[in-house]
């Protein structure tokens, strides 16, 4: 039986993802499995084009910037006092930063992407904020999702890197 991508099942894809100059973004060294059928797990515009695909059919997919990792914040860009960092600070490093009475949700990454004296620069964009991008996939395996997957709203397997514990 030839299966189709579809809501509940689980889709292992080989893909890339460039910039629309053609400069790749992410390689796409390791396949991209998810789970489809309006779960979140990858971007909306990206599963409706695989609905229906199976395995060996590929799709690109242009992405604008509010389709895939959302528009640049200049309000998500924070100075702060290079005395409130440890001594190893590094541009690249990563801080989670919210309000004192906010929520997990509230809650945003930040990177380091400056630091000049007494001053650090963060930034709590995604690095692909602003950026439109293409996804080129191809669909290399469509399996049924289990009831915990389904349930739960992600994939488990052996590499389950969100530890699931419900």
């Amino acid at each position: 039986m030839n299966q189709l991508v579809a809501r509940n099942t689980v889709i292992t894809l080989d893909y890339h993802v460039t910039d629309p100059d053609g400069e790749v973004v992410d390689e796409g060294r390791d396949p991209l499995v998810y789970l489809h059928g309006g779960y979140d797990d990858i971007f909306p515009k990206i599963e409706e084009a695989l609905q229906g695909k199976s395995v060996g059919e590929s799709v690109q997919v242009k992405l604008q910037p509010d389709e895939a990792f959302g528009e640049y914040d200049p309000q998500l860009v924070q100075i702060e006092p290079r005395k409130d960092f440890p001594k190893e600070l590094q541009v690249g490093m990563q801080f989670e930063g919210g309000p004192e009475d906010g929520s997990d949700e509230e809650f945003v990454i930040y990177r380091v992407t400056d630091i000049e004296g007494d001053k650090v620069v963060l930034d709590g964009n995604h690095p692909l904020a602003g950026s439109a991008l293409v996804f080129t996939c191809t669909v290399t395996a469509i399996r049924p999702a289990s009831a915990d997957e389904i349930e739960h709203g992600h994939v488990h397997g052996a590499d389950d890197e969100e530890g699931c514990d419900h």
